[in-house]
């Protein structure tokens, strides 16, 4: 009788296994918010740390069920102090280069280089205790700073000085890594942390592909291919039922049929890595607060974190309406995507996919000339799709068109001579026309937007002024070296020889892209 009932046995224990062994892993998973309800609220909102992303990225010392367990029998005490048991339970998250001190004297290129193995990580662990760190399986460089973890569109441009120093072995590590969290996750999130699998951040993975089959002629794009449709379906994900003038997650249907792509994070709660900011923020708006969360978290997704570009006044944090955009930086990424799936399917005889791929492509690059181009200004700019308008906003997310060789050479033009009549600056460009705290307007300048402008004009045969850019950027980065024995995450470039501000945090050193980016254009 046991004997006859012995598989039946077995499949249910090994049912359970696996009940219990993906309930740990999905435990794993949790954000900080999930896994410390109430402590986390209130550890944030009573700021024990001075940065809000410190515990969110801390490190427990007990299982968390443990600690949860003392803080519950601790937390009505009227002696109970919320900062010494936080000390007790976590430890701060390890700052990787604060011993790190640069030779000046031995010049920039030897710091470059040096950074290189400073910012690199070895391939992580399963902590013994639940961190927000999503482990991954291969080595990978980190912006710096308070950036302790990858980050997606950063990475792109960190890819571009790799490749001059010659590591490209490192650049197809972080490219492996990539598909791997697209396969795990469906989508590359903003980092590797549990916190942001709630959105991703401008889709570069395209581009850092074919950055990688440049240059290695033994890796091919179909070798990415899977990884490739993958991400597209994440920004695509609902498109097929939706009617006109309505918006699913990432994705827009126009009142003329026309498909489109917005921002769109997942979740409407403070973000955990800014927790308190947000929480305060969300009191001073008008909007639902679910509305203007979805609207912050949606902005980090961009990247453009933040940005008068988002704000309905082109002013004001409490007017953010992010997701009404239709960003032209976001779309001409994915026309890339588009493309780059053609491609990989042309590789591996599948002309039937890499027809439809490359239509799709068309029909965006169509809907990228007539919905984004502002023939008022001269000039690329976002369009609201709520209202039906173009965007007001002059920023340099209008250099994207450029970059990926979609516009008319009358474009180019104009696009040129505003670019040298309004953003061309002492230190290079600004990011947009509007001077104000947020740290992706004026006065402050980053590098991928400088990298992104000047190639875009060089494809247009601006290298004059392209050259100009250049310099000046290159110069603004020794200067600054020279000063501080330091390369910035944003600069300054109204004020000679500045570093930047502004944003919800102090101003990070490292830092991967701009590293990648001077490397980058320096050797050309």
């Amino acid at each position: 009788m046991m004997s006859q009932n012995l598989p039946g046995i077995k499949i249910i224990v090994l049912t359970c296994l696996l009940f219990i062994s993906g309930r740990l892993f999905a435990q794993h998973e949790l954000s900080p918010k999930q896994t410390y309800p109430d402590l986390f609220e209130r550890v944030q909102l009573a700021r024990i740390y001075p940065d809000s992303k410190s515990f969110a990225d801390a490190i427990p010392k007990k299982q968390p069920s443990e600690i949860m367990k003392a803080y519950h029998t601790l937390k009505n005490n009227q002696n109970f102090n919320l900062k010494a048991f936080v000390n007790e339970y976590f430890n701060m998250p390890e700052s990787h280069h604060a011993a790190y001190q640069s030779d000046i004297s031995a010049g920039i290129e030897k710091h470059l280089d040096t950074l290189w193995t400073v910012l690199k990580r070895d391939p992580d662990t399963v902590s013994t205790y639940h961190t927000s760190l999503l482990p991954l399986p291969k080595p990978y460089i980190v912006p710096g700073g308070r950036f302790r973890e990858i980050y997606y569109w950063d990475s792109y441009f960190t890819m571009l000085g790799l490749q001059k120093a010659g590591r490209t072995k490192t650049i197809k590590d972080m490219v492996d890594n990539f598909a791997y969290l697209i396969n795990k996750y469906g989508f590359i999130p903003n980092g590797n942390r549990t916190y942001y699998l709630t959105r991703s951040q401008p889709p570069f993975f395209a581009a850092m592909v074919q950055l990688l089959t440049q240059h290695n002629k033994e890796v091919k794009l179909a070798d990415y291919k899977d990884a490739l449709e993958k991400e597209y379906s994440f920004w695509m994900k609902g498109v097929g039922q939706l009617g006109k003038g309505k918006a699913i997650n990432h994705v827009v249907k126009l009142s003329d049929g026309t498909i489109l792509n917005r921002y769109y994070d997942a979740g409407n709660q403070p973000r955990e890595e800014s927790y308190r900011e947000d929480f305060e923020a969300a009191k001073l708006t008008k909007q639902v607060p679910a509305t203007f969360l979805r609207n912050v978290r949606s902005a980090a997704e961009s990247g453009w974190d933040f940005s008068s570009r988002w704000f309905a006044d082109g002013k004001s944090y409490n007017q953010i309406i992010t997701t009404d955009l239709l960003p032209v930086d976001l779309n001409t990424l994915l026309y890339n995507l588009e493309t780059t799936i053609a491609a990989a399917n042309m590789e591996i005889g599948d002309k039937t996919k890499a027809n439809l791929f490359k239509q799709k492509a068309d029909q965006r690059k169509s809907a990228i000339l007539k919905y984004f181009w502002n023939k008022k200004q001269g000039f690329f700019t976002d369009y609201n799709w709520k209202n039906r308008s173009l965007s007001n906003q002059l920023t340099l997310a209008a250099a994207f068109p450029l970059y990926f060789k979609l516009v008319t050479p009358a474009q180019a033009k104009a696009f040129k001579e505003k670019l040298e009549k309004n953003f061309l600056k002492p230190g290079g460009l600004i990011t947009t026309l509007s001077t104000t705290k947020e740290q992706w307007d004026a006065p402050n300048a980053w590098a991928p937007l400088q990298y992104i402008s000047i190639t875009g004009l060089r494809n247009y045969g601006y290298d004059k002024l392209a050259d100009t850019i250049s310099t000046r950027w290159i110069n603004l980065n020794i200067s600054v070296f020279k000063e501080t024995g330091k390369l910035m995450e944003k600069y300054n470039v109204v004020q000679p020889n500045s570093k930047g501000g502004g944003g919800e945090y102090p101003l990070q050193d490292g830092f991967g892209w701009t590293n990648g980016v001077l490397l980058k254009l320096m050797k050309k």
